[in-house]
């Protein structure tokens, strides 16, 4: 048994594997690039190692994909082999992947909050249970398991970009950038530190600070993964949005959004389907865009990896009208609600099946169709996880869905300037 470089205790004998295991570490926390090539030389150097099976279990799985998830499998499947005779640690983390693979998250959870608990040092873990209370839309979790871990990694700047985007997801902007800055000082090279001062200068409407920010570190995300690349140019192209420069926005989607990212990628897709839907609703013409990026969803259609982003596949496909492809995704989305884990099934039923109608209704122009399905289930959107920047976007949908119905009715009952209906 060694250690890696943050003293904990790997089952192997192989430095080899320990030295990837330490740069895997760094590319995981850091959103880089190199992650998948790194895990898989782990797995090279020695392939009966649990924990290096299970890193790349659960790198497979982040990428919420089906065909991600089948790489996944074999991995999981080589570190459930040795449980009895590797440490607790270790242990507790191959049963969290394996709960996440299984769709069982409430389990999930709970396995990496007893490690932050006992293994404070292990910030894999904690990044992957902040990812699950992301998309369960659980803010105050999702800061708490970072600042748990804090005292424990105070030399590592990692952990302060994760307190930083958890304290901005529960609006204390003033501590989040902050510590968003510190972890700056202490490392330029960290993006996800800088996308999280990023919420914060969008929320409170500093645009062309957020932009100088955002682009004062730019040059940094050459190094990074096409998920946060992209999201991070997306960020700095809805500061320009809400300068209403919509070409500049429109040259950014086609350089550094849906220009650079992996277009078969999920989260990639929704970053550029979340840009065109709110230049659309600005009323700005996206050209043929829609359709596109519509070409790239067909494996998205019976996936339904994250509620999240099935609302943004379901609206792409109306706009794009891809009838034949929107309506077996409603179907099967349908089918995916009824029979999902129980932990999960009610956001899905309560809140993501009505969300999609409501989607599809204004993508299609049914805008009192999509004010009577969104309406009620708006204060619930964040179940369906995502940040607050992204959920913004479902708020905006219905609002110019009031907007819209309001228009019409106008043209076909004309207000005088007295408020009587015109003869």
């Amino acid at each position: 048994m060694l250690e890696d470089a943050k003293g904990l205790e790997i089952t192997t004998d192989s430095p080899e594997a320990i030295a990837a295991i330490n740069r895997f570490t760094d590319q995981a926390l850091s959103y880089g690039k190199d992650a998948e090539a790194v895990i898989l030389e782990a797995v090279a150097a020695d392939p009966t190692c649990t924990m290096v099976n299970a890193y790349a279990a659960a790198h497979f799985l982040t990428q919420e994909n089906a065909v991600a998830w089948k790489q996944a499998k074999p991995y999981l499947q080589t570190a459930q082999q040795h449980l009895a005779q590797i440490s607790e640690r270790e242990q507790l983390y191959v049963q969290a992947i394996a709960a996440w693979a299984e769709g069982a998250i409430d389990q999930a959870i709970a396995l990496h909050e007893e490690i932050a608990l006992k293994y404070p040092r292990d910030l894999i873990s904690v990044q992957q249970g902040q990812y699950h209370y992301f998309y369960l839309g659980d803010k105050e979790n999702l800061l708490k398991i970072a600042q748990k871990v804090l005292p424990a990694n105070q030399e590592n700047h990692y952990i302060y970009g994760m307190v930083a985007f958890g304290l901005e997801q529960c609006h204390q902007f003033e501590q989040a950038e902050a510590m968003g800055r510190m972890a700056t000082t202490m490392n330029r090279h960290d993006p996800w530190v800088h996308h999280a001062i990023a919420h914060v200068m969008e929320t409170q409407r500093r645009f062309d600070e957020g932009i100088a920010w955002m682009e004062s570190f730019a040059d940094t995300w050459e190094n990074c993964n096409s998920m946060l690349y992209t999201h991070n140019w997306w960020h700095i192209a809805l500061y320009y949005l809400e300068q209403g420069n919509a070409e500049k926005v429109l040259a950014l989607y086609d350089k550094h959004v849906w220009g650079r990212a992996d277009q078969e990628s999920p989260k990639d897709q929704v970053g550029a389907i979340a840009l065109l839907i709110r230049l659309e609703l600005r009323g700005f013409d996206v050209g043929n865009r829609w359709q596109d990026l519509s070409t790239y969803l067909l494996p998205r259609l019976h996936e339904h990896a994250l509620p999240f982003q099935d609302l943004h596949y379901i609206y792409a496909l109306a706009r794009a009208e891809r009838s034949d492809w929107l309506n077996q995704m409603q179907q099967s989305m349908h089918k995916h609600a009824l029979c999902v884990n129980s932990f999960l099934r009610r956001n899905w039923l309560e809140v993501a099946i009505p969300a999609a109608r409501g989607m599809v209704f204004h993508a299609n122009g049914e805008y009192l169709r999509a004010i009577a399905q969104l309406k009620p289930i708006l204060p619930r959107m964040h179940q369906i996880g995502g940040s607050n920047a992204q959920r913004v976007l479902f708020e905006e949908i219905y609002l110019n869905a009031m907007w819209q119905s309001e228009k019409q009715s106008q043209i076909y009952f004309p207000i005088t300037t007295k408020g009587k209906l015109a003869s």
